[in-house]
């Protein structure tokens, strides 16, 4: 019933029942908002109440401590860390007996993975108020260590309590990165002190012409920090040079002169005042996002612009974030410019999808004339860009489209009828309809082709664009089921899911959605133990 699956799971033939009132002992004061924080969400997935008390004595049926009591034998995780925390460690034990619960690890967030494998099962087998959990001992460990989601809240702005509400569905599946697609064409969403018109008129609007919107100070403070109570860490990017037009829109002296590049829109790395635009943005990112390590530069699509300017412009920008402490994390097409072992290079072109979609028609269905054949071109170059960065020497985030991104219209009917009127319009027809399955059942090597698995590749990230995403409830429906299968395949990325085994550990996940409040896909596939038309 837990998802990701545990690295190790001995069965029991008992049952410990968790109900109203009992208390959950921590041994440490140092544990004490962690199980403040798995008493709250245990009552929004179940209703049950719990009360937390710090006991050495650790007397009560439910007990959390601090210690790596048999773990030693388990296996470090690979990859690297959105915080830069080379020490963390999430390795956890859970045991499961007739009279009580025991969870443990050597540090706060390592017992956080714990508890949420308990809520996990308490909110699976709960019955009339009561949660009839199963005895078990479970030992479990990440295979790597960056687990995150691309938000894009450009396209459409997504306030904060939205954004709440997917750092929840992270930490249930055990995320540990919230990647902030702060700017686009169609948006920009945070405040850069003297350039007021990103505010008044880059924020203002959203693609489609849906309504604008920007993270002030404050909230993008309250994020940070909802993030990190959950062991989640936010990592902004400013997307550029391409994907500029709203920072262009403005300040039109950003971008180039209107003759001689064919309507493309991006950064004038000619102009001084881009600079001064790109070191106080990142000077800003820097300081309001302090618990990431990373800056992400985006460095993607900039359509029109000559290569050499492009990489030129995207190692000037590496140059500036590295200056402000941080390290950079761009999207694959950074790998053009001169790379070193210190930058990240984020692979999305799946290979086997470039191919289908250049051997289709969909580029000149879905793009004006004038932009189709930049367009392929870039595409053509993304054959390269994966083996170049490897060569270099450059770490790599895993996001190939054809299992990560989440905005692909569904390939399975749905058992709610209004979630087929959505299947229809949700997810970018350039892509491939996706099931269930195809997210979870696919081997690594086939999606990364070249990549040594222990020593260049730092993790994953799935990713949600929001160019058919209307507000919440769509961005919940193409989140949910699917973003449990990214969270399975990142945290055990290095065994392929048996599929029958996580169809029916997910089909016991609906309660925990409902009981939220949130927004999911009844995916026919699924034997949901609770949705429409489910048995």
């Amino acid at each position: 019933m837990i998802i990701p699956k545990t690295y190790e799971h001995r069965p029991g033939t008992g049952r410990f029942v968790l109900e109203d009132g009992m208390a959950v002992a921590v041994d440490s004061s140092e544990l004490s908002d962690v199980a403040e924080g798995f008493a709250n969400e245990l009552w929004a997935d179940t209703g049950i109440r719990l009360r937390v008390t710090v006991d050495p004595s650790l007397s009560a049926a439910l007990r959390v401590r601090l210690g790596d009591l048999g773990l030693d034998d388990l296996p470090r995780s690979r990859g690297g860390r959105a915080d830069g925390l080379v020490s963390a460690d999430e390795r956890h034990g859970l045991q499961v007996a007739d009279d009580g619960v025991v969870v443990w690890g050597p540090g706060p967030e390592a017992v956080y993975r714990g508890l949420t494998s308990l809520r996990q099962l308490a909110a699976a087998t709960l019955t009339e108020g009561a949660a009839h959990i199963p005895t078990l001992s479970i030992r479990d460990v990440p295979d790597y260590s960056w687990r995150g989601l691309a938000l894009d809240v450009a396209r459409t702005f997504h306030d904060v309590d939205t954004v709440k509400r997917v750092i929840d569905m992270l930490a249930l599946y055990k995320f540990n990165v919230l990647h902030l697609h702060l700017t686009d064409d169609q948006g920009w969403r945070f405040d850069v002190p003297g350039w007021p018109q990103l505010l008044t008129v880059g924020a203002a609007g959203a693609a489609e012409g849906r309504p604008g919107g920007f993270y002030t100070r404050a909230d993008i403070a309250e994020l940070v920090e909802y993030a990190a109570n959950r062991f989640v860490t936010v990592v902004p990017e400013v997307d550029m040079p391409g994907h500029s037009a709203a920072a262009i829109r403005s300040y039109p002296e950003l971008g180039p002169a209107p003759e001689g590049h064919s309507g493309a829109v991006y950064l004038d790395p000619a102009a001084d005042r881009t600079w001064l635009f790109v070191e106080d943005a990142v000077a800003v990112l820097a300081d309001q996002f302090k618990t990431s390590a990373f800056i992400h530069i985006g460095g993607d699509e900039a359509f029109g612009m000559r290569a050499e300017d492009h990489i030129a412009f995207l190692e000037r920008a590496a140059a500036i974030v590295r200056e402000q402490g941080k390290d950079v994390i761009g999207w694959q097409e950074m790998a053009r410019a001169e790379l070193s072992s210190r930058e990240t290079v984020q692979y999305w072109m799946s290979l086997t999808e470039l191919d289908e979609m250049l051997g289709s028609q969909r580029l000149e269905e879905l793009i004006p004339p004038e932009f189709v054949d930049v367009v392929r071109e870039n595409l053509e170059r993304g054959r390269t860009d994966l083996q170049r960065a490897l060569a270099m020497g450059a770490n790599i985030i895993a996001s190939p489209t054809s299992r990560f991104y989440l905005d692909r219209p569904f390939a399975e009917s749905a058992l709610d009828p209004s979630h087929e009127h959505a299947r229809s319009r949700l997810g970018m027809s350039a892509y491939t309809p996706t099931s269930v399955e195809d997210g979870v059942n696919w081997d690594i090597e086939d999606e990364l082709p070249g990549v040594d698995l222990d020593a260049q590749l730092v993790g994953f990230e799935g990713a949600v664009w929001c160019e058919t995403v209307t507000g919440r409830e769509d961005l919940e429906l193409l989140l949910l089921p699917r973003l449990a299968g990214v969270g399975e395949r990142s945290w055990r990325a290095l065994a392929r899911p048996d599929w029958p085994d996580y169809r029916q550990r997910l089909a016991t996940h609906s309660r925990v959605w409902n009981a939220r409040g949130w927004n999911w896909f009844t995916a026919s596939s699924i034997p949901w133990i609770d949705a429409p038309g489910s048995s």
